[in-house]
């Protein structure tokens, strides 16, 4: 039998830095994290981009166009420096590599619509939730929300139920 060794930072310490993360960015711009209003900045301005007519006379996009650039929003920022911030710690524990993981008994290829489409409908969950899980959930959760706290429980009690229909795919 083998021993594999793992290049995890341990779990404690990693929710701990999380919520130190939280606080700074509490302390520091006054409200916590959430990915899903950088993607909110994306849309808009690639919206106002391709179709500055519909922008500018849709009463979705015309909020968000005031003097200030939506790509000049923090929560871009946060979300660029996540995404760089795991291929640093990926190449520093030496996981970098191009693979799907995937059960025995799924193919890559349903792998792949399965997390597109769950990706898909978290994605448009986050905007019927006016915020994604870290924004509803962590940081909700982090001041005592009753909402935060309902968001995360309604997030695992559906992962739970969904994860048991479809765990024969992965054992």
């Amino acid at each position: 039998m083998s021993t594999i060794r793992n290049n995890y930072m341990n779990p404690y310490l990693a929710g701990f830095l999380l919520g130190m993360v939280l606080l700074a960015s509490y302390v520091i711009a006054g409200r916590g994290l959430g990915a899903s209003g950088a993607a909110r900045s994306v849309v808009v301005t690639t919206v106002a981009s391709a179709a500055p007519e519909y922008a500018e006379k849709s009463p979705f996009y015309a909020e968000y166009f005031t003097e200030v650039n939506p790509m000049g929003s923090w929560l871009v920022f946060l979300v660029v420096g996540l995404i760089l911030g795991a291929f640093l710690s990926g190449a520093m524990a030496n996981r970098l590599r191009f693979a799907t993981d995937r059960g025995p008994n799924i193919t890559v290829r349903t792998r792949m619509f399965f997390a597109l489409g769950g990706g898909l409908l978290f994605g448009l969950g986050a905007q019927f939730g006016r915020g994604c899980t870290s924004g509803s959930a962590l940081s909700g959760m982090a001041v005592l929300s009753t909402g935060g706290m309902l968001t995360m429980m309604a997030i695992f009690g559906t992962g739970y139920l969904i994860a048991y229909f479809f765990r024969k795919l992965w054992i």
